[in-house]
């Protein structure tokens, strides 16, 4: 099974270098709304199968034009929110990185509580527990391997890319998660396997299904996918 883990466009926030957290009314910039519109390229030919969505309204407009030339209904599942960033909602980020516990989300995430709101420990284990829980229903409903796609936040998708490496949720600062990127994770019987992290380019075609791609890294550091394709486009 696997999972498209889909950033939202570039929102209005972005722009603005607010933290837009879950305050209504956010939309994609112009610039957005363009990429929203690049990812019929990116995905359309791909035998995705489903799509799910937080129900916020800058990840409704990124899934729209994907949604319609595929001829999905995207399903909304509330565990994909955005962090609720609680006293911090809405207040611009240079005021926030004077703030005492702003050290603490980037050393120190698992033990990070935002005032009035929640910690990042929870979003991890509800991020978590939503793609897990989808992409055994999907199996089980399909009957067998299925792509899919979850279009959800910045800081949830690091979440659940940290917990597909294995890695503490103290170390999840470190990977980047840029607005309208793929991250690309495999969920197998025995663990899950990252194939992309913070991708912006166009080529996906190496992330179909197929009987021959094996799941698991193989000797000499290689993926472990006979067609070459590449484990991920890092880009800062």
């Amino acid at each position: 099974m696997t999972v498209i883990l889909l950033r939202h466009g570039q929102s209005t926030s972005n722009t603005a270098r607010t933290l837009a957290g879950r305050s209504a009314g956010v939309d994609l910039t112009d610039r957005g709304a363009e990429q929203a519109r690049g990812l019929v390229d990116r995905l359309s030919a791909l035998p995705i199968a489903r799509l799910v969505s937080s129900p916020l309204l800058r990840c409704q407009r990124t899934l729209a034009p994907l949604a319609e030339k595929l001829g999905l209904e995207p399903e909304f599942d509330e565990r994909l929110l955005e962090v609720d960033y609680g006293d911090w909602t809405g207040k611009p980020l240079a005021d926030l990185v004077t703030e005492p516990l702003w050290k603490v989300v980037q050393r120190h995430a698992s033990g990070a509580v935002f005032p009035g709101g929640e910690g990042l420990a929870a979003v991890q284990a509800r991020a978590v527990a939503a793609i897990r829980d989808h992409d055994r229903a999907f199996a089980e409903k399909h009957g067998g391997d299925v792509l899919w796609v979850a279009c959800t936040h910045g800081d949830v998708i690091k979440s659940v890319l940290a917990d597909a490496f294995g890695i503490h949720l103290d170390g999840f600062q470190r990977i980047v998660v840029e607005p309208a990127s793929l991250s690309v994770i495999r969920y197998t019987p025995t663990a899950p396997f990252v194939w992309r992290v913070n991708d912006t380019g166009a080529d996906l075609s190496g992330l179909a299904p197929a009987g021959a791609v094996a799941a698991a890294p193989v000797p000499g550091g290689e993926t472990g996918n006979p067609s070459g394709a590449d484990n991920g486009n890092a880009e800062r």
